[in-house]
């Protein structure tokens, strides 16, 4: 089990389903299983680049807009990219601070770790 910032309980089999979802190509479905544990509205995600940000980034989140840009396509699938811009949404939301590139990173490789304990598990069975 993680804590995650918000003092949420997660478990690492649950973190595990999310990745495996953003993998498996149903991104728009994890947004939504992860809004709906903060109780927040999901974030929307689009192909699409912000002035300023086009070569520089693969996802940018817009508070303003309650978007996720990706690079392309492919970005919709990378869990690490998706789970960092959410985290982004997440603080946006909480009333508190936007986070740090820092906290994004790591809550994103929380979630990375869990499904490689997930897999790593599935293995040794």
């Amino acid at each position: 089990m993680v804590y995650t910032s918000s003092d949420a309980l997660l478990d690492e089999k649950w973190m595990a389903k999310i990745v495996h979802k953003i993998l498996d190509k149903d991104t728009e479905q994890a947004l939504t299983e992860l809004s709906d544990l903060y109780r927040i509205r999901p974030p929307e995600i689009v192909v699409g680049t912000i002035k300023g940000k086009r070569k520089t980034v693969y996802a940018v989140y817009v508070q303003n807009e309650n978007r996720i840009y990706a690079m392309n396509s492919d970005i919709f699938y990378n869990p690490f990219v998706v789970l960092h811009e959410f985290y982004h949404h997440l603080r946006s939301r909480s009333g508190k601070h936007r986070g740090s590139e820092k906290n994004a990173n790591k809550y994103a490789r929380t979630f990375i770790v869990a499904y490689s304990n997930a897999l790593r598990d599935k293995q040794t069975k």
